[in-house]
């Protein structure tokens, strides 16, 4: 038994020891961070990450969000948090304030040398995320002081990715060495970076003063310019994805947005200028939505979309089934009175917006999963709203040619698009169709103002900026042809960022619409063959 006790004993004094925090930094230490003297700190700083203790991490990161306090009275140094005081050189808690307190302020030199300082003791941690984020922030380190530290962290991580990003943050702190291998090494590990700063340390390196190159070596120079050159690829090429993606973006909202205007003017041939009006009432909605459910069911908030996608179509779609049965049923066959109608009904709905809503934008969030992207390169972040909408535009699409070509409903479409005539005398209710086709085509505009609402803001003339877009993709795609509509909003989207990149976005949209007005003078039916009910017309 007294065995069994002696060692229950030291076990309990094991495990009080393990409990004990880390040796922190020391009252000298501390001191010098806190002085007034900006060399003095930066000195203490630079010797606090050469010592490679973790410990020092909590202080640190005290003093960078501004937590620390001095009182002169008391010669105390306090961390406040919340408004309650740690004794920084004890640990202890603070039972009252001292009422001198002063914080301590950091300039933004001595912010950076923080950050950097940070992310230097934070290369030991065990935490792969830490340490990922560490070698991110220290990719634009150039003290030469740190090389130790970084030379011990590359000798010990096992990660690739960390461990390619700790080389090129040593070849950034070689570029200070006296010994020219050195830094003829550094200077050609930095020509695999994919991080535009890279290219700015090379071109310092091959930069003029007084008309003489920076750097005396040739060698070196050469060296720079070949790095340069394979850096300034690299980034070219992140800048043609980024690009790409961007116009696959626009794009698809191009789609979303022209995908009704496909059905009710490609299908029926009515020209909808209200159809951008739908599209707002879409986003509207979206915002109802989000209100109700923050208000109601808060817990459930990243998931209101659920609810946004089907109510904006229902509701843009009933809006719609009631514009064709109160209006538009009684002007078809007359295209400039529709035209006009449908102009005034969408200055109706805008006004009837601002009287509800006000006529200031509103506030739709993104849920968290929404929220970010995904970076494939140091200059190519791909948005997750984006990368969303992308996937619901594909969604939608796969849906509409679904109702189209697989269901009774899309059927009766097609056989009244085809020959009205026929269609009826076989027992089609046409006056029926035409409403559920208008419905359905508003209801695919009130789902484009849901994904739009995601990524822009959402006001009384959100509509007006895509109905002339909308109007250019059904033209050039072909009229009522789905397949012609996704390839024209797509093609569209994707030349107008690279005309963008090149030209600005004005000349961009002029040379578009340009390219489209001389394309329909040489192909008026558009990149496929005209089908519908006026194409014998």
């Amino acid at each position: 038994m007294i065995l069994v006790r002696l060692i229950r004993c030291v076990l309990v004094v094991f495990a009080l020891v393990a409990a004990m925090p880390a040796a922190a930094l020391s009252p000298e230490q501390i001191g010098k961070l806190v002085s007034e003297d900006p060399d003095v700190r930066i000195e203490a700083l630079n010797a606090v990450a050469a010592g490679d203790d973790e410990s020092a991490i909590g202080f640190l990161q005290a003093l960078a969000e501004g937590n620390v306090q001095t009182s002169v009275s008391t010669k105390k140094i306090v961390i406040v948090v919340d408004g309650k005081g740690t004794d920084a050189t004890t640990g202890k808690p603070v039972d009252a304030l001292p009422g001198d307190l002063d914080e301590v302020v950091a300039n933004n030199v001595f912010r950076r040398e923080l950050a950097a300082a940070i992310a230097t003791l934070q290369l030991s941690s065990k935490d792969r995320a830490v340490r990922l984020a560490a070698a991110k922030t220290l990719q634009d380190e150039t003290e030469s002081d740190r090389l130790p530290i970084v030379e011990r962290a590359i000798g010990k991580e096992s990660d690739a990715e960390i461990k390619g990003l700790l080389e090129r943050v040593r070849a950034n702190l070689q570029l200070n060495s006296k010994d020219k291998p050195v830094r003829l090494a550094a200077i050609v590990s930095l020509g695999s970076s994919v991080n535009p700063n890279t290219k700015t340390i090379l071109l310092e390196i091959l930069a003029k003063k007084g008309g003489e190159f920076a750097e005396p070596d040739a060698d070196i120079r050469f060296a720079a310019q070949k790095s340069l050159a394979e850096v300034e690829g690299r980034l070219a090429t992140g800048e043609r994805i980024a690009q790409v993606f961007s116009g696959a973006s626009l794009g698809s909202i191009l789609l979303l947005a022209a995908l009704g205007l496909a059905i009710t003017y490609g299908l029926m041939g009515v020209i909808n200028m209200a159809h951008g009006e739908l599209i707002m009432i879409g986003a509207y909605t979206t915002y109802v939505v989000q209100n109700l459910v923050r208000a109601n069911a808060p817990d459930l908030f990243n998931w209101y979309l659920l609810a946004a996608v089907p109510a904006s179509f229902m509701v843009a779609a009933a809006v719609g089934m009631v514009l064709e049965r109160g209006v538009i049923r009684f002007l078809y066959g007359r295209p400039l009175e529709t035209l006009l109608a449908t102009w005034g009904i969408s200055l109706i709905l805008i006004q009837a917006v601002r009287t509800i809503f006000g006529a200031q934008n509103v506030q739709v969030e993104n849920p968290v999963w929404m929220s970010g992207g995904v970076e494939l390169l140091s200059n190519v972040v791909l948005p997750w709203s984006r990368i969303v909408i992308i996937g619901f535009s594909a969604v939608v699409l796969l849906l509409v040619w679904l109702a189209l070509t697989r269901t009774r409903l899309g059927l009766f479409v097609r056989g009244v698009t085809q020959n009205r005539a026929m269609a009826s005398c076989l027992g089609v209710h046409t006056g029926r169709i035409d409403t559920w086709c208008f419905g359905l085509g508003s209801g695919i505009a009130g789902l484009a103002g849901c994904a739009l609402s995601q990524i822009g803001n959402v006001g009384p003339d959100l509509g007006q900026g895509y109905i002339v877009d909308s109007f250019m993709v059904v033209v050039l795609g072909g009229v009522g042809q789905l397949a012609g509509t996704v390839y024209a909003a797509i093609g569209l989207g994707i030349v107008n960022k690279f005309l963008e990149g090149i030209s600005g976005a004005v000349l961009a949209k002029i040379t578009v619409l340009v390219f489209i007005i001389i394309f329909i003078q040489k192909r008026p039916q558009g990149m496929f063959a005209l089908k519908g009910r006026f194409a014998d017309a």
